[in-house]
């Protein structure tokens, strides 16, 4: 009887070792799936929290992954918090508004689409803009951190530029423009109605800004006048390049 027991106490050992074992060889051949779930939680929990108050502990916690393999994936805190700023707030500032506007259309009416797409739940609202968030946090700390952050903005601020320098090509956004300071004055106010939003803690702050906002795009569109000009000019482009 005592023979049978340790043959399969030791046979079920035997799977138990080979189990884990196997699990583990997953982890160690899985590391990009790893460094992303550390930065996922990390995105997660400085937003929540800030840089300066997000707990380590909490991030190992929410991803079950030990201390060593989140620094064999970032050397320090801070290391992962550059990784966040360039891995998830530049993509998520891309994927909202970079991409977008390099679709077809007339410049303004991507814009509004781009703004009234904004997410706008209460929960949203409340937790406010990860990327002004954290500007306002670390950016007077933390030059690495600035040096990032600002890179996120330029980037923002010259995807507008061009789009609207594309619109007074095509005619369609009113050639007295500047281009530049109308994408800083976009950015500013939607990431200031942002704010207001998060300090009311009401969405409704929000909304109303959104529709200020779409407002101030529709009277960036040409004139009836500027428009009648552009076609008449691009009309006599096309005749000038008919064979005679």
């Amino acid at each position: 009887m005592d023979y049978a027991f340790r043959l399969i106490f030791n046979e079920f050992n035997y799977i138990l070792v080979g189990m884990l074992a196997a699990r583990e060889k997953q982890r160690v051949r899985d590391p990009e799936r790893t460094r992303e779930r550390l930065l996922q939680a990390a995105f997660r929990e400085v937003h929540r929290s800030g840089f300066q108050s997000a707990s380590i502990d909490t991030i190992l916690a929410a991803t079950k992954v030990t201390k060593g393999a989140l620094y064999h994936h970032f050397k320090s805190k801070e290391d992962l918090g550059y990784a966040v700023i360039e891995e998830k707030i530049a993509k998520l500032t891309s994927d909202r508004w970079l991409r977008p506007m390099l679709t077809d259309g007339e410049a303004i009416d991507i814009l509004i689409g781009v703004v009234r797409r904004i997410p706008d739940r209460p929960q949203d609202v409340r937790a406010g803009c990860p990327l002004l968030l954290l500007s306002q946090e670390m950016s007077p700390l933390d030059e690495q951190f600035r040096k990032r952050l600002e890179r996120i903005f330029v980037d923002w601020q010259e995807g507008i530029a061009r789009l609207l320098r594309r619109g007074q090509a095509q005619g369609t956004v009113r050639r007295d423009l500047n281009p530049n300071e109308a994408a800083s004055f976009l950015i500013a106010t939607v990431e200031g109605y942002g704010m207001l939003a998060k300090n009311a803690q009401d969405a409704k702050v929000w909304k109303a800004g959104i529709r200020n906002i779409v407002r101030w795009l529709k009277s960036l569109r040409a004139g009836e006048s500027e428009r009648s000009g552009q076609r008449m000019l691009k009309k006599h482009v096309r005749r000038q390049r008919r064979p005679s």
